[in-house]
């Protein structure tokens, strides 16, 4: 049996496909997209579901680890990639966050809702007075 795994890693070592595939630098990016992905998706969520201070260490993290994907031997371009990715995201989230809490976001959605109220309103008012005028 022994044979066989060392036979079976020669064959897969002797392809340079099959042994990037088989390499952390493959499967350590491809289990790291689950946070980018996450990160876009989100985008498309409520701005008051942010939280400031994850998405500011997300940065930093993304950051150090574009850095990190450069610097080790050989380069890791899909980690790079994963990072980069990632880093987009979370400054739009950081972005979004801003907006929302610091640069009147939450203040403009107040007003907007209560114009939707008061629309609402007129909108009863005009149906009881055509009610009324009918009679």
């Amino acid at each position: 049996m022994a044979a066989f795994i060392k036979a079976a890693n020669a064959k897969i070592r002797a392809n340079p496909m099959l042994d990037y595939v088989c390499s952390t630098h493959f499967w350590g990016p491809v289990s790291n997209f689950g946070i980018p992905v996450a990160a876009v998706l989100d985008t498309k969520k409520s701005p008051d579901l942010i939280s400031g201070q994850m998405t500011g260490a997300l940065c930093v993290y993304s950051a150090t680890f574009m850095r990190y994907s450069l610097a080790v031997s050989p380069r890791n371009w899909l980690l790079f990639g994963c990072h980069f990715v990632n880093e987009a995201a979370q400054l739009t989230q950081m972005y979004r966050y801003m907006s929302y809490h610091h640069w009147g976001g939450k203040e403009k959605l107040g007003l907007e809702d209560g114009v939707e109220k008061a629309k609402e309103g007129v909108q009863k008012v005009e149906d009881k007075v055509k009610s009324a005028v009918g009679k």
